[in-house]
Order: C-alpha cells, then structure tokens, then sequence
C-alpha cells in the first residue's frame, strides 16, 4: 500500500510523496521534516524537487532558515490532506471489517426464543461490543430460518428444532429449559397455589393445542413427552405461533405446553403449571449458522452467544 500509485492528478505519484510534501509543509523545515519521517534529509529534498518537476509546478519557497509554501502548494496541502485522511479512513474500515467490529448481521429468531433471557442479553452484549455493526432482527419458524440459512439469506438464528441433516450448518447447542403447561385460568387444573405441579399422566384426556408444524422442535417434543407419559395427545388446534397458542388457551380451547420462560409473558385468561413426572418435556435452544462462513462478523456474535449462555444463570431459577 506504500507504493500505490496516485491516479487522481493523472500523475504516477506514489501515496508516499504526498507524506513527504505534507511533512515538510507541516514542518517549513525539510530537516525537521526529514527526522519526523524517519528518513535523511538529502532524499527528501530530492524527492520533493522530483515531486515538483512531475507536477511542473512549484511548491515551496527555498529560504535560509526553511521552506514556505507557494499558492500552489497551499492549494495541493489542503487536498493532500482530505485525500490521506479518506485513504486512512478507508484503511480503517477494511481492518474493522477483517476483524468483525464492522459490517452487517441479519439474526434470526423463533417465536419464543425472544422471552429466554439469553436472546435479548446476548443480541445487547453483542450491539454493546461492536456499536459499528448493523444488525437486522427477523422471526420465523425454526425450518424457514434453516432454510433461509441455507439459502444464505440470513446469517444465524435462535432455533428450537434439533437438525437431523445440519449439512453446510453449525450447530451450537445453548441451553435445554424444561417446559410449563399453559392451561386456560377458569381450568380446574389452573386452581391452588401458583407453585402447584402437575403430574404430566393426569392432562390425558385433556385437548392440547400444538404450534408449528408437525416435524418442528417444540410440536415434537410434546407429543413424544406425552406418549412416554402414556398417552396420545388429542389435538384440538394448531397454532402458527406461541402468541396464537396463548391466545386459544385463553379462550378456553385447549392446553399447550410452553418452554418455562414463556412464563415472562403474562397474558389475560392463561395460567402456568410445571409439571412432574418420570419424563419432562424439555424446549432445545440452538444458535445455526453456515459452516465455514468467512464473515468475521458472524463469527464474533457466535463467540458473543457461546459466551452469554455460558455465564447465564439458570433461568428456572430467576
């Protein structure tokens, strides 16, 4: 990068030559000049004179005591300098980039990945870090996030799902929360003390109401919870989202089991029962991203992540 060539005066100077001339500008001394620049002095004054010779145009004044800028010379400082400092600035912004404090993430994010503590404390850690970093945040369904990934329109996501082909992903496992039973608050089972458990065996006759596809992380989990407790589930509904499954339940229309830090979400008409049992449903949070992806920014919000969960207190004790 010393020696780039200068093309904008049309002339074959290189990037050092401006140093040189605003040095000396800068100092009215070429001697002083010289020892700022690390150099002797005889090849600086001769590279300024082959600086003036190529732009055929005088510079400075040659006095006893120094140098003095002409009205040329005081005209090319002021451009010089604009010109280094972009050139600096330019420099900048590629080392931060290489180093991921600068560039772009897109985040994505499952429905109820946002009320776990880790999301928001590891998405504000991450901002907190790197202020330089633009961060876009979307919602989806663990598989359309997968498929997103993929298909490179989106840089990482909170998933719920495990990944049974994580071809060209990295997975990184985070935290596995036990799940509550979200019941309908006029519900018999919803009566007592708040800290009341119920046994998973005893919501067998109960209509559950399932969010997201058969196939996605959660959806899965409670139908194989319950078939380990003994029984079927008898699906009245299924909800695209966790805030429509609340919703139903508050309606009266059926029971869902939730990851325990939905609990955070208060919501009219809904009430939480943790559940016992030899078998608890558990809600799998993953971070994926593309294997091997170059972006350094992506690399330092996966260290970020890796770091919050690490540090994160159990959050069925908060």
């Amino acid at each position: 990068m010393a020696r780039a060539k200068l093309i904008c005066f049309g002339y074959g100077m290189e990037l050092r030559h401006l140093r040189y001339f605003i040095a000396v500008a800068e100092e009215g001394h070429i001697t002083r000049a010289a020892e700022r620049l690390g150099m002797q002095q005889p090849p600086l004054s001769q590279q300024i004179k082959a600086m003036e010779q190529e732009l055929d145009v005088q510079l400075f004044f040659r006095k006893p005591r120094g140098v003095e800028l002409t009205e040329a010379g005081r005209a090319l400082l002021e451009d010089a300098r604009a010109m280094l400092a972009h050139l600096d600035r330019a420099l900048e912004t590629a080392r931060r980039t290489a180093r991921g404090e600068q560039g772009r993430i897109s985040v994505g994010m499952t429905p109820t990945a946002p009320f776990h503590p880790l999301v928001p404390r590891a998405v504000r850690a991450f901002r907190e870090a790197f202020p330089l970093v633009s961060l876009t945040l979307e919602e989806a369904l663990s598989h359309g996030l997968l498929d997103r990934l993929r298909n490179e329109q989106m840089d990482v996501a909170f998933i719920r799902n495990a990944v049974p082909d994580p071809a060209g992903l990295m997975i990184t496992p985070l935290l596995d929360e036990i799940m509550v039973v979200a019941l309908p608050s006029g519900h018999a089972l919803a009566q007592g003390e708040g800290d009341t458990a119920l046994e998973l065996a005893s919501l067998a006759s109960e209509t559950f109401i399932l969010y997201g596809p058969p196939g996605s992380g959660i959806c899965d989990r409670t139908i194989a919870a319950c078939q380990a407790a003994g029984f079927s589930p008898r699906v009245g509904q299924l909800a695209p989202r966790i805030t429509s499954t609340l919703g139903l339940i508050a309606a009266g229309l059926g029971i869902s089991f939730v990851p325990i830090s939905m609990q955070r979400m208060s919501m009219d008409g809904v009430t939480y029962r943790r559940l016992t049992g030899p078998v608890q449903p558990r809600a799998l949070l993953s971070l994926a991203s593309r294997r091997n992806d170059p972006s350094a920014v992506v690399r330092q919000f996966v260290s970020v992540v890796r770091r919050t969960a690490k540090g994160l207190s159990d959050p069925e004790a908060e």
